[in-house]
């Protein structure tokens, strides 16, 4: 069976939309709830996942178009809108690469240099990567958020329009966070 990327572009969309009215309601503060201990250093806050979330995609397009890759270190972690707006500008960027990257190329493996190791993947890899690691991210902040206290929504792919269908959820049943 083949799965067509644009529905996991579409669920990310989806996804992403939800997040941001999410910490809309809650306000810039939600940025600044700890991202837990243990971690290994590179994220200290939920605005610091966020914004990985978002530089991911960005440099991994850099990497797939032979660009250089942005330092997104100026891109503050305590505004929601403006890591939204980086957010929408590195969309863009993966849907114009994915619109326009010749079909034969998809599955041509290329070389790449990562934290020092090399990789060898195709484009097509790369977008998936790009799309599962968002959804991981996004799970690990709504865990985070619902130990600080934070109730949120469903966001798995069942509950998203993506692919119709109609599922609803009574809230007299729903469980609490």
């Amino acid at each position: 069976m083949l799965i067509d990327l644009s529905m996991l572009v579409e669920y990310t969309d989806w996804e992403r939309h939800q997040w941001h009215d999410f910490l809309r309601q809650h306000g810039d503060q939600v940025l600044k709830i700890s991202a837990g201990p243990h971690g290994d250093g590179r994220f200290e806050t939920v605005g610091d996942l966020v914004r990985h979330i978002f530089s991911a995609e960005t440099r991994y397009i850099e990497r797939l178009s032979d660009k250089p890759l942005t330092d997104t270190a100026s891109i503050p972690t305590d505004n929601i809108e403006a890591l939204f707006r980086f957010g929408q500008q590195s969309r863009t960027e993966l849907k114009e690469f994915v619109e326009t990257l010749p079909t034969r190329e998809w599955d041509a493996p290329r070389d790449y240099v990562m934290a020092n190791n090399p990789i060898r993947a195709t484009p097509k890899k790369f977008i998936i990567h790009i799309l599962v690691h968002e959804i991981r991210h996004w799970a690990q902040i709504a865990t985070v958020l619902r130990m600080d206290g934070l109730k949120g929504d469903f966001h798995d792919f069942l509950f998203s329009p993506v692919l119709g269908g109609d599922a609803r959820r009574d809230p007299a049943k729903a469980f609490t966070r």
